[in-house]
């Protein structure tokens, strides 16, 4: 029977969907409709990477360790502090009969998943490598996705570690395409992955992009590769030092920090009437919502959605097309 959310694999609490689910059952026999990938590399979310790298005080075999505690216990890579997951790549294992994808993918065919860990199946059978730069861990193991899961093929134009990144977040800058037009004020929050996506698209379509960052150096170098007109060097975890800055003239403001707690500083910089787009697995939306409530801030408070039609082209083309993103990557995921 067709089971296109995969509510089959939900061991508790049953009728939950998977992404909700505290345990999957990723060892049931591949249903007709569902594709096996056998994984090949995860790419941890910032802010999960971030919580686990702090927990396991940075060390790469601890932050491994606790990798596999986590899929063994849950049937999936779904960090119980942050709520969290990633995404991943590997070869193409199995397609299921009834599966959307069964005249299209092959065996051996490589792929990126374009939904998040939290509801993927997932067995580990090894970690072999734990990159922290890259939060990026080389492993050995079987995954599953639902008819309705998205993926992608590797692009063969692009480094796989670049690709890699690029897919993991190329939600943000579909969702910045959508909402910044010409002459907007736009500052990002955060200058990592989705960060520097989030000043190009802005920057392509327009805007005076300002990017803020609590490392001057990372938030500067946007500006002379070109991708922002301005930066600031800010903790945006203390949102009056960081309002000090902007003074709440943002027409949008687009958070990508990976720490938790910078709700109220992006809130405090978008301009009344404007709007504040969170696109970070560490923002709580009680602070974002009770927050600008309590200080009377009428601004559009928008929660990115890591899906956006067409988001995987546009964030590759984007980047084959900007030098700069391309060493940005290479950097990071080196």
């Amino acid at each position: 029977m067709s089971d296109p959310y995969g509510l089959r694999r939900v061991v508790r609490p049953r009728g939950a969907l998977p992404q909700q689910a505290e345990v999957l059952d990723p060892r049931l026999p591949l249903g007709p409709d569902e594709l096996a990938i056998d994984v090949e590399h995860l790419n941890i979310d910032a802010a999960s990477f971030r919580q686990l790298a702090q927990e396991c005080g940075g060390d790469p075999d601890r932050i491994g360790a606790r990798v596999s505690e986590i899929v063994a216990a849950r049937g999936k890579m779904q960090n119980p502090v942050t709520g969290s997951g990633g995404m991943l790549i590997g070869r193409v294992a199995e397609v299921g009969a009834s599966h959307p994808a069964r005249g299209e993918l092959k065996r051996g065919d490589r792929v990126a998943t374009l939904v998040s860990l939290t509801l993927t199946p997932l067995v580990l059978d090894e970690i072999s490598a734990v990159h922290p730069r890259a939060e990026r861990l080389d492993v050995r193991g079987r995954a599953v996705l639902f008819s309705t899961g998205l993926w992608a093929p590797l692009p063969a134009d692009l480094p796989e570690p670049t690709a890699l990144a690029v897919l993991d977040v190329c939600g943000a800058p579909a969702w910045v395409a959508r909402l910044v037009q010409g002459g907007q004020r736009v500052l990002v929050l955060g200058a990592g992955k989705s960060g520097s996506l989030a000043c190009a698209q802005a920057h392509k379509n327009g805007a005076h992009v300002t990017a803020l960052d609590y490392r001057r150096e990372t938030a500067e170098r946007l500006v002379s590769d070109g991708l922002a007109d301005a930066w600031l060097a800010s903790d945006a975890t203390r949102p009056l030092d960081t309002y000090a800055q902007t003074r709440g003239q943002f027409d949008l403001v687009v958070n990508c920090a990976s720490v938790p707690g910078t709700e109220m500083a992006s809130i405090l910089s978008a301009r009344e009437g404007g709007e504040v787009l969170f696109f970070s697995m560490a923002t709580s939306f009680t602070a974002a919502a009770l927050g600008a409530e309590g200080i009377g801030k009428d601004v559009r408070l928008t929660m990115g959605n890591g899906y956006a039609r067409g988001h995987a082209r546009l964030a590759l083309d984007l980047v084959r097309e900007s030098p700069a993103l391309q060493r940005i990557f290479a950097a990071r995921v080196g």
